[in-house]
């Protein structure tokens, strides 16, 4: 089933598992979100929720943003439409918790990435420098030449160079849901999410659907010609069986 819900990064850390291997997770604050509007068919052509997470005062937002917003009871700052599932039992005013997920889900999270400045291409592009020895002048970190021949004698969009960096939304795909804590209302996932600590993030259900892996016993064919389907009479382990 699609769920979703909003939070902030508190940062990383990590947990161990029942093997006792070490595991790096991103602690998420998710919720409590409320359900600030509904789309229905009828009205908007499709069906959906907008969510509302972090309460502030009235005076921190403008008059037609507490007027949308207190529909719900609530003054919320972060706005965000989700498609759901549910969506049409879901009513103004419902409460989303971090329960709404459990371990062992996946999900896909999606956040504004830390802002990095005006950046040169080797760092922005991952373009390589040139050696510093003799000859090669004070251009070891320039991109080199950009510039085409005559035909189409321009330089195309999107080609590396020097500009802005970070700053931008990212999603970060198919993350393990690792621990779901229901008192304290923080989701521990897998991995590492975008954004600096206290930013605000987005979480769904993933996207991605895992395939069942069939080994070669599905099947219940062999094939001789394969290496694996041969045995070496010379061998111990096969004299064994």
């Amino acid at each position: 089933m699609e769920k979703a819900i909003i939070g902030k990064k508190v940062g990383m850390t990590q947990v161990f598992d029942e093997a006792g291997k070490v595991i790096p997770v991103t602690v998420i604050q998710a919720g409590p979100c409320t359900v600030v509007q509904k789309k229905t068919e009828e009205k908007d052509g499709y069906t959906a929720v907008q969510l509302g997470f972090e309460e502030v005062p009235e005076r921190k937002l403008s008059k037609p943003e507490v007027g949308h917003s207190k529909k719900s009871g609530k003054v919320l700052r972060i706005l965000k439409e989700f498609k759901l599932d549910n969506a049409a039992d879901l009513n103004v005013g419902d409460e989303i918790t971090a329960t709404v997920f459990a371990a062992g889900d996946r999900v896909d999270i999606t956040g504004i990435s830390k802002g990095k400045g005006y950046q040169g291409a080797i760092k922005r592009c991952g373009a390589h420098r040139l050696k510093e020895t003799h000859g090669s002048g004070p251009v070891a970190r320039h991109p080199g030449s950009l510039g085409s021949s005559t035909d189409p004698s321009r330089v195309f969009k999107g080609h590396i160079g020097a500009g802005q960096m970070g700053n931008e939304q990212v999603t970060v795909m198919n993350l393990d849901v690792i621990q779901v804590d229901e008192e304290l209302g923080v989701i521990a996932v897998r991995g590492a999410v975008p954004g600096p600590k206290g930013g605000v993030v987005a979480l769904r259900s993933s996207v991605k659907k895992l395939a069942e892996k069939k080994g070669p016993e599905g099947s219940g064919r062999v094939n001789p010609q394969k290496a694996s389907a041969r045995v070496n009479p010379q061998k111990a382990s096969a004299r064994n069986k």
